[in-house]
């Protein structure tokens, strides 16, 4: 395999530092440091740049508790660093897989704990050790998983991620990224460094370790170099993902009306492009993204039911709804107390909640998640008329009617919503008020103009705060 010798390897970090300061001049730098080879290496090297540029440089260690030798990691890693004159933290983790897997579990915990790390000390900049073989590693098991562009782009050399580190200010970059594992342990022989070595990356069980013993030897004796050859491809992938984002950039902000999807323009798009688009979108929203079959069911549904179809589609994170020929990602709610279908008929539907005003500012309703608010404002509801009445807060039973103002017409709460544009799955969540058989107030419409009281009185106004999440 053709790759640079171990001299030069400083001489690569050493570009690769100047890069990064010149286009994000960190203030202080931190790397991530488990002991091992490469992240001995690294404290070596951005030591030595970080005194030569009079730059700070933190230490961070992740102590897992997997392994019965994880405290001795620890004090390798605070000694090489004391002797460095670099400060050192660490935070230790409890991992639970939770089905997703020990390894996808320790990751997940290993940078949101870097995360805190570097917003607690100000860091900008973190670094890791991930060299030439992790890339190759990263994207043939990205491969084996039938990902797209964006999973075979690899790893970048510099990125945010605010959903994995938790700190939206942090850029992490991998300055050893061009070099091979071969490189780093020339390196670390000659200056002399100690590392410590995981017993656990022998354990074929775990994927990765599964390719870097029995895959990718096997792949070094028949195509040497492929890690650069993998690595080339990752970049061209890279290079797709950018022109498919900027794509996809132009479609949702042509598409995207008042936060929803137009979809009759959707339609007229080919498939492949309304994946990307529906991918990206999602994105942006920070959801997970959907596997192939599942956009592919939610597509097929959205284009081939009737244009005034209320589409649902459940996502594990969200809804995705239509209305009007628009999409729309609307939060999974819990069920509140009373809710119920209005159209549904036969069925024995409970009263509402009684209640008096006694000039209370506001009152919660927790079972119907929210707040109602009592406030001055014309036209309104007289106080001393309203504080006599028997109140009741409900949702939409069917059939009640409304009148919002004296030169408008009394029509059903249905007819009001669809005129208001208020979609079917929030109508659900909108409660109504009323005295005996009389309708006061239907949030997000507004009060009954019947029992208004005269211009001259200082009148109460109703106004619905939906408190649930």
């Amino acid at each position: 395999m053709s790759s640079p010798q171990a001299g030069s390897v400083p001489a690569i970090f050493t570009r690769a530092l100047d890069a990064l300061r010149a286009q994000f001049s960190p203030t202080t730098i931190a790397i991530a440091c488990s002991g091992g080879l490469d992240s001995m290496v690294l404290l070596q090297l951005a030591s030595n740049w970080c005194h030569a540029h009079g730059h700070t440089l933190l230490v961070f260690h992740v102590h897992h508790g997997l392994s019965a030798n994880a405290d001795a990691w620890q004090r390798h890693v605070e000694a090489a660093a004391a002797a460095l004159g670099v400060r050192a933290d660490h935070r230790r983790v409890a991992v639970d897989s939770g089905g997703s897997g020990t390894e996808a579990a320790a990751r997940k915990l290993r940078y949101r704990a870097l995360g805190e790390m570097c917003r607690e000390h100000r860091a900008t900049l973190l670094l890791t050790a991930h060299h030439l073989d992790d890339q190759a590693e990263t994207v043939l098991l990205q491969l084996l998983r039938g990902s797209g562009p964006a999973g075979l782009s690899g790893m970048d050399a510099a990125n945010s991620a605010p959903d994995l580190l938790g700190n939206p200010d942090l850029v992490m970059a991998r300055p050893l990224l061009p070099l091979s594992r071969l490189d780093l342990e020339a390196c670390a022989r000659e200056l002399g460094l100690d590392w410590v070595e995981d017993e656990s990356n022998s354990d074929t069980r775990y994927a990765r370790n599964a390719l870097r013993h029995r895959v990718m030897p096997a792949l070094a004796q028949a195509f040497p170099g492929f890690q650069q050859r993998f690595a080339r491809s990752a970049a061209h992938a890279q290079s797709a993902q950018r022109l498919l984002s900027e794509l996809a950039e132009g479609d949702v902000a042509a598409l995207l009306v008042d936060g929803a999807i137009d979809v009759a323009r959707l339609r007229g798009m080919s498939l492949d492009r309304v994946y990307n688009l529906l991918r990206h979108w999602f994105a942006t929203q920070g959801l997970a993204m959907p596997s192939t079959a599942w956009l592919t069911e939610m597509v097929a549904q959205l284009i081939e039911a009737r244009h005034d179809a209320q589409l649902l589609v459940t996502h594990p994170a969200c809804h995705i709804r239509r209305h009007r020929d628009r999409l729309y990602i609307t939060p999974k709610l819990p069920e509140l107390a009373g809710m119920r279908d209005p159209d549904d008929e036969g069925i024995f539907v409970k009263e509402g909640e009684s209640f008096r005003w006694q000039g209370e500012a506001q009152l919660a309703f927790p079972a119907y998640g929210g707040v109602l608010h009592f406030e001055s404002g014309t036209p309104g509801f007289d106080p001393a008329w309203l504080r006599e009445q028997k109140l009741v807060i409900d949702f939409r039973k069917g059939g009640e009617r409304l009148k919002l103002a004296a030169n408008r017409p009394t029509r059903g709460l249905k007819a009001h919503y669809q005129a208001a544009d208020i979609p079917a799955w929030e109508r659900a969540r909108l409660p109504t008020v009323s005295s005996g058989r009389n309708l006061l107030f239907a949030a997000g419409l507004g009060m009954d103009c019947h029992p208004f009281a005269p211009s001259d009185v200082d009148c109460i106004t109703l106004r619905w705060e939906s408190t649930a999440k």
